[in-house]
Order: C-alpha cells, then sequence, then structure tokens
C-alpha cells in the first residue's frame, strides 16, 4: 500500500493494488458511458425523428430548432444537479450520491422512451419531454463530478491523469452504442422508426443502469474524503459546499466554464449539428455519417491514454493548450471534408477535430478540474463548474449552430468561426490558468 503525504504529518492511503483501481476506474467509465449515452441518443433522436413526433405543426426549420432547444433544456438542468448532488458528495460521501445520479439518468432516458407523441396526446406530450430532459439532466449534473473524483482521489498523485483519463471515454463509448443504436433502428422502414423504432435506444439505457449499480456497490468510499470528513469543522461551523466554492473558488468556476469551450463546441457540434446539417444540407447518406462518427469513437480510447499519461509528464496546461489550438486550426478543414461526402476525407476531418483536438483536451479534464479545488468542497466544485461549462459551450451549440447556418444562408463559415472563437478562448484561459498535476489532494485550500 502506497501513500501520499498530507497537512500536518497525517497520511493517506491511495489504492496500489491493480484489481482494485481498474475496478474503481470501471465503475467511473461504466457511469460516464450512460450519462453520455442517455444525453446522445436523446441528441440524435433530436436531430432525426423529434421534430416530426413532439413539434408536427412547426415548419421543417422550426421544428428541428424545437428539438435542438429540449436538447439544452437538460444542460440548464445540470448545474442545479451539480449543486444538489456536490453537497450531497461533500458531505454524505462520494459513492452513496453516485448511486443515486446514476439511477435518476437511467430512469429518466427509459421512461422519454415510453412517451406518448403529438399525435396522441397533443401539447403534453413536448411538455412531458421538456420535463423527463429536465430531469434527465438534473441527475447528470452530480454524476460527472463524483465518478472523476473516485478516481481522482484513489489514483497514484504521480498518474492522476492517466487514470482519470480512461473514464473519461465513456463519452465515446456512450457515442458508439448511441450511434450504433441509431444505425441499426435507421435500417428500419420510415413508418416503423417513427413508430416505435426510435423507443428502443432510450429503453435500453435500464440494462447498463443495472451493470453500473453492480460495479458501484462493490466500491468503498475514497480515503482522501475520510481523510477530510475527520479533520472537518464541527458541523455548526461548516458553510454549506456550494457557498465555500462560490466565496473561496469562484476564480476556478470561472476557469472551467472558459476551458470547456475548445471541448465542448467541437463535440456536439460533430455529433449533434452535423448529423442533421450533412444529412439535410450537403445530402451526405445518414449511414455514412453514422459509420464515420463510430470509428472516431473507437480511436478515441487510445488517444485519451495517450493524452491523460502526457499530462502527468509535462502537466494539464500544455496539454490543454495543444487541445485548444488544434481545435481551432482544424475547424473549417472540418467542414471542407463534410462536404466532400467521401467517407474516408469525412473521417480525415473528424479525427483532426475530435481525436487530436476534443481527446487531448477530455483526457485532462478529470484531473485538471477536479485538482483546482480543496477536498472539502472538490465534489461540488468539479460538479458546478464542469456543468456550469456545459450549459455555456455545449447545451447551446446545436441551437447556435442551427441558428448559424441558417443566417448564412444554410452555409457553415459561422458555424466554423463560432468553433474558432471558442478555441481561442479557451487556450487563453488554460494559458493564464494554474498549473494543478503537483497538487496535493488532501489539503482543503
Amino acid at each position: 500500500m502506497t501513500s501520499i503525504d498530507v497537512t500536518e504529518g497525517t497520511r493517506v492511503p491511495a489504492i496500489s493494488d491493480k484489481q482494485t483501481m481498474m475496478k474503481v476506474v470501471a465503475s467511473s467509465f461504466i457511469g460516464n458511458t450512460i450519462e453520455f449515452y442517455d444525453f446522445l441518443v436523446y441528441g440524435l433522436a433530436a436531430a432525426l425523428v423529434f421534430g416530426k413526433l413532439f413539434f408536427p405543426n412547426s415548419t421543417p426549420l422550426a421544428a428541428v430548432l424545437a428539438s435542438f432547444a429540449t436538447f439544452g433544456v437538460g444542460f440548464i438542468a445540470r448545474p442545479l444537479g451539480g449543486i444538489f448532488f456536490g453537497h450531497l458528495g461533500d458531505t454524505v460521501g462520494r459513492k452513496t450520491t453516485l448511486v443515486i445520479t446514476l439511477v435518476g439518468m437511467g430512469t429518466a432516458t427509459a421512461m422519454i422512451g415510453l412517451l406518448p407523441t403529438y399525435e396522441q396526446v397533443g401539447v403534453l406530450a413536448p411538455i412531458m419531454l421538456v420535463v423527463l430532459r429536465f430531469l434527465q439532466g438534473f441527475a447528470v449534473g452530480g454524476e460527472w463530478g463524483g465518478a472523476m473524483l473516485m478516481v481522482v482521489e484513489n489514483a497514484p498523485a504521480n498518474r492522476r491523469g492517466f487514470f482519470s483519463s480512461w473514464p473519461q471515454t465513456g463519452g465515446f463509448s456512450g457515442q458508439l452504442l448511441a450511434t450504433g443504436a441509431f444505425s441499426l433502428i435507421a435500417l428500419l422502414p420510415d413508418d416503423q422508426l417513427i413508430s416505435w423504432g426510435w423507443r428502443l435506444p432510450f429503453l435500453a439505457s435500464a440494462v447498463l443502469v443495472v451493470f453500473g449499480l453492480y460495479l458501484r456497490s462493490k466500491l468503498d468510499e475514497t480515503a482522501v474524503f475520510k481523510e477530510a470528513k475527520a479533520h472537518s469543522k464541527p458541523k455548526e461551523k461548516q458553510r454549506a459546499p456550494f457557498f465555500e466554492v462560490v466565496r473561496h473558488s469562484w476564480r476556478s468556476l470561472v476557469l472551467i466554464m472558459l476551458l470547456r469551450f475548445a471541448e465542448s463546441v467541437p463535440f456536439f457540434l460533430v455529433t449533434v449539428f452535423a448529423v442533421s446539417y450533412a444529412t439535410g444540407q450537403l445530402g451526405v447518406d445518414k449511414q455514412t455519417l453514422l459509420s464515420v462518427i463510430m470509428l472516431t469513437c473507437v480511436i478515441a480510447f487510445p488517444m485519451h491514454g495517450l493524452f491523460g499519461a502526457l499530462s502527468d509528464k509535462i502537466g494539464r496546461r500544455p496539454v490543454y493548450i495543444f487541445g485548444a489550438v488544434m481545435a481551432a486550426v482544424s475547424a473549417f478543414p472540418f467542414f471542407y471534408l463534410l462536404q466532400t461526402g467521401n467517407f474516408w476525407l469525412i473521417t480525415l476531418g473528424y479525427v483532426l477535430l475530435i481525436n487530436v483536438a476534443h481527446n487531448s483536451i477530455n483526457a485532462v479534464q478529470p484531473a485538471f478540474f477536479t485538482e483546482l479545488f480543496g477536498a472539502n468542497v472538490r465534489y461540488s466544485g468539479a460538479s458546478i463548474g464542469h456543468q456550469l461549462g456545459a450549459i455555456v459551450a455545449g447545451g447551446a451549440t446545436p441551437f447556435i449552430a442551427k441558428a448559424l447556418s441558417a443566417a448564412d444562408n444554410n452555409g457553415w463559415t459561422l458555424v466554423a468561426s463560432y468553433v474558432v472563437a471558442g478555441a481561442v478562448v479557451a487556450a487563453l484561459a488554460a494559458y493564464f490558468g494554474p498549473e494543478t498535476s503537483k497538487r496535493d489532494l488532501t489539503k482543503n485550500r
């Protein structure tokens, strides 16, 4: 059993047993997979079928915008979930909170698959869709921070970037599963896809939740949390973690929101907006685009491990800046390659923007973001910052991209410029931000 030094000469054990560490990583991975599967299944459904099912009386453009707007509702709920579950995670414990968020995510997603459509119940259908989307986002708001903390707080100090990068690939396994599910149901005749086929990917979420609950039931609370609770102030003198974060760590919250522009904008652009734009405006075959996305997801796994390990060697900031610069450089080439309609050229565009630019950023975020906060407020700080960034940089992306394209006569120049602007903002934020890779996680500040 190895250990890391902490304040006042005490020592907190870190996991050295590889089998136990793998269980921690696997548990966080499956939670992140479910998080992104649920959100991306919704995103794909919003791009492909929800306009017809829940907003049939709108014009085609208005129906797509309305579908993407409900996509954004989930992001609005995420920081509220981050505050609520962050408080639980910092006061009750990481493990208990993560069980609750997992059940919440899966239940809301499965219920979307059971919803009646506008044709069946009228305006009540889109209202129920928005409510479930909100509840889904609320649960997701507490999932990411806790899942990443389980890994970061258990990993050896010199390998936090490497180990925490693997659960972050849950975004791509979730994308792989979501895209695979829609690739299969896309083979159905249109009438069957619209009547019942679209429901299957949502209902399948329940299977992932059962597996995730099994893994999380085997975990212990992190030693860092136990140590923080042992040295915490008497209960009557403690402030709620949310107020502690706002008072002492607001700069870190702002930093995370700015940093997320280079990650969330490209990701939701290519996984949600590009699907709708390429198939609707450019005439790219739907199956071709889904196959490209699936290939990109597979490549993401080794890329995350590579960049996570690199951040342990040279620091979080240099890797993050590299990824942001690559996102800016790759935005215009991505759309040039997309409009060719050629499978391999489109794949090249996705590899540049996602596997090189996005993956280098995404791999570093768990360690970078959690290391910004003290042990007593880390769950709240990481969750709230991450989810506020999701609203600003992620949830609005499909809607903004669609609106920019419409303003540009269904072109993509303004959309690509939006990616560049977001990447530049994130690169500057990383440049002026602190290096956190050597931080002692047991300190409160």
